[in-house]
């Protein structure tokens, strides 16, 4: 835990932050739509002394704090706001009010934790340089981090590394995780609509160019990305996640249209090109083979993480601080998630860590984006007092 002042002002003021998290849980909002949330969140940071500008890649919040010893370093730390499109079913007492939408990846505790950083550091500001308070809209695949990042962020607000951090169910809580490198991979997705000609399924199925088939052997096709062409000592991710196609009123009818779609993850550009250029070939070629045609459309939501080296030491270096050695995994395996704070510490140095939201042996751990998850409470000390250390550690005078 933090050291017995600081665990003592957490203490005092964990109430406070656990209901705004909570409040926040209870009201959430998708990519874009934050405007409840980044109003609280501006207004709590100018209730505590801070300065802070709204709007900034449309609904992001950036409160700005400056210690009270002279220095030039700067820091940024970032939180993000946004919910899923999900019904929650947790039945907790302040579950979800807003029908299809839920805080099911713990953005409502990133908030939270971030917010109750804010208020000790505003509190006791005894540093040197500026701390940057980052709060990101529309994590979720809707480009939240870019958004800033083309509104000036990092023009308007000058830093010398970024720095975020993620829940992590499975992982005890009060326990950290990261690593140097690749963290978490380039999210992407994919399209493929086979066309061809329709027709009878029973009277004259030879008329046809059953697209049907086409798409039966680019599935198992695909199989063959990561069998196939990506090295054994490499990864990367193919999945179908939909496939529509024809009239459930007219079984006997063959589609002159089908979509098939899905996900794709990726550690390295080398690899998402592989993976974009394989996924095109494929469906083409199994166009092809029947005498119809594919139009593939690829695109990607995020870029692949990558921990800088100095960055990771010094989160590693704050949590081992806070936490002990014992507690602090510095070499984790990477994960397939993608996080769009890739976007960040591709513009500045940085890194990202994973805070332990609840081991199988602490009771029931549900997985982030299920409708049973929720963030866990017992993790809000532990975020606020790693915050904490790290602004203290890097802007020591």
């Amino acid at each position: 835990m933090p050291d017995n002042d600081t665990a003592a002002r957490i203490a005092r003021h964990l109430p406070a932050i656990t209901a705004i998290r909570r409040d926040i849980h209870a009201h959430p909002e998708l990519g874009f739509e934050e405007t409840r949330t980044a109003a609280l969140v501006a207004a709590t940071l100018r209730g505590w002394g801070i300065e802070v500008t709204e709007g900034v890649g449309r609904l992001g919040v950036v409160g700005t704090l400056r210690g009270r010893r002279s220095g030039q370093g700067a820091i940024a730390l970032r939180a993000d706001m946004d919910a899923l499109a999900l019904t929650e079913r947790t039945g907790l007492p302040y579950a979800s009010t807003n029908a299809g939408r839920m805080h099911a990846c713990g953005h409502d505790g990133h908030t939270a934790m971030l917010l109750g950083a804010a208020q000790l550091l505003a509190e006791a500001p005894d540093f040197s340089g500026t701390v940057h308070f980052i709060f990101q809209p529309a994590e979720e695949g809707r480009g939240g981090a870019e958004a800033m990042l083309q509104d000036g962020l990092f023009d308007r607000f000058p830093v010398d590394a970024v720095y975020g951090m993620h829940n992590m169910p499975g992982i005890p809580v009060g326990s950290f995780a990261m690593r140097v490198g690749p963290l978490m991979a380039a999210s992407g997705r994919w399209k493929v609509t086979f066309r061809g000609t329709g027709g009878h399924g029973g009277n004259s199925p030879h008329l046809a160019s059953d697209i049907t088939v086409a798409q039966a052997i680019f599935i198992q096709a695909l199989q063959t990305i990561v069998a196939r062409n990506v090295a054994a000592t490499e990864s990367a991710v193919v999945s179908v996640g939909h496939i529509a196609g024809g009239a459930v009123e007219a079984l006997n009818v063959m589609p002159s249209e089908l979509l098939v779609g899905g996900t794709m993850r990726a550690f390295t550009p080398a690899m998402q090109a592989l993976v974009e250029r394989r996924i095109t070939e494929l469906a083409e070629q199994s166009a092809a083979m029947v005498g119809a045609v594919a139009e593939v459309t690829t695109w990607w939501n995020t870029v692949p993480l990558i921990n800088n080296g100095r960055e990771t030491e010094a989160m590693l270096a704050a949590a081992r601080g806070l936490v002990g050695d014992a507690r602090v995994d510095a070499d984790t395996t990477p994960v397939t998630g993608g996080e769009d704070f890739a976007y960040m510490t591709r513009a500045k140095p940085g890194a990202l860590i994973f805070l332990g939201n609840g081991a199988a042996a602490e009771g029931t751990v549900h997985g982030l984006h299920t409708p049973d998850y929720d963030f866990n409470d017992a993790t809000l000390p532990y975020g606020i007092g790693f915050w904490v250390r790290l602004v203290m550690d890097e802007l020591r005078s």
